[in-house]
């Protein structure tokens, strides 16, 4: 992994003598959009604050963009934009008013500022409702003007703390894709902390499983797939009128397309397993040998699934899950 600009080393943290957080080592690269996915209680929000420097490791390090958090906090945060779970404003002021008082408090040159946040609201959807006191705007509106706040300051990485909370369903879906635009175009890296497995699948290129401050896995959804399902990624069920052909001359025909792992054939439904999508070669092939093929029903592993293998698997290792209720898919 080249161009890192996260790196976590044996970090933990204690509070008394429960373990918040139990040697976290992770690597995060530039413009990477990275998700601590787990529930509320897991030690996301901790990991966050001894990123930023705003929290002490009991053991272990954090340096962000080259720089030792504990240390050099101020240095941490000079460089490293961070957006609670509810972003606070001046209500009383409009939207560009606040955000040219965060500039200011930023040390932008005077002459630059009015330039910049308007051009700052532009960016983040809210151009035209730029002059309305921030007391009228909707959550997701506010949200948008939180992350005005972060680009305003040019960080080299944003730091997004259950972002999406409160917002409604379609405002989520334009947030999380404004943010991966962001991140694309500016090549700005994304840590998010979240627990929707859904949310997360949209935006993350890695996410790292994060349970009672441990972090169980880590990668993408297909390398996560691949550690939990081995070659059997993806399943496929066809249903067919009838069977024309005996199921091992059936079984041994289908075997010629590649990539199979297991057949099963019950009657009028055919299950196969594989370490590839071929669901297209799969239903040509019925079609070509005659079956009225009457449905197909693919599974892929996705976020969800492989979530909920992994609690389960260390679950039965003596992780406990108490809290696991809260996640949502």
């Amino acid at each position: 992994m080249e161009d890192l600009i996260v790196e976590l080393d044996g970090l933990t943290k204690y509070y008394g003598t429960v373990k918040a957080v139990d040697n976290l080592s992770l690597k995060v690269s530039r413009g990477e959009i990275f998700g601590l996915l787990g529930p509320n209680g897991a030690g996301k929000t901790t990991t966050i604050l001894m990123m930023l420097g705003l929290s002490e490791p009991s053991a272990g390090k954090a340096v962000v963009c080259g720089i030792n958090a504990t240390r050099n906090p101020i240095g941490v945060r000079r460089r490293v934009g961070y957006l609670p779970d509810s972003a606070g404003f001046y209500d009383n002021m409009t939207a560009l008013d606040n955000l040219k008082y965060i500039g200011r408090l930023n040390n932008i040159p005077e002459k630059e500022i009015d330039a910049r946040a308007r051009q700052t609201m532009e960016m983040v959807g809210l151009g035209a409702q730029m002059h309305k006191k921030t007391g009228t705007y909707s959550r997701g509106m506010k949200q948008r003007l939180g992350l005005a706040d972060l680009l305003i300051r040019e960080p080299e990485v944003m730091i997004l703390d259950e972002p999406t909370l409160g917002i409604d369903p379609s405002g989520i879906r334009e947030f999380l894709q404004l943010i991966r635009q962001l991140s694309r175009q500016q090549s700005i890296t994304v840590m998010l902390s979240s627990h929707h497995l859904h949310q997360m699948q949209q935006i993350c290129d890695r996410v790292g499983i994060f349970v009672e401050g441990k972090m169980l896995a880590e990668g993408n959804i297909e390398s996560l797939s691949g550690q939990l399902f081995g070659s059997d990624s993806f399943s496929v069920a066809v249903s067919v009128r009838e069977p024309l052909l005996p199921p091992a001359e059936l079984e041994q025909q289908l075997r010629r397309i590649g990539h199979l792992n297991n057949v099963k054939i019950d009657t009028n439904i055919i299950e196969l397993s594989c370490s590839e999508d071929i669901t297209p070669e799969i239903v040509r092939f019925f079609v070509q040998q005659g079956y009225n093929v009457t449905g197909v029903h693919k599974k892929e592993y996705g976020l969800d699934e492989i979530y909920h293998r992994f609690f389960e698997n260390n679950t039965k290792k003596g992780i406990s899950h108490e809290k696991s209720t809260t996640i949502h898919s």
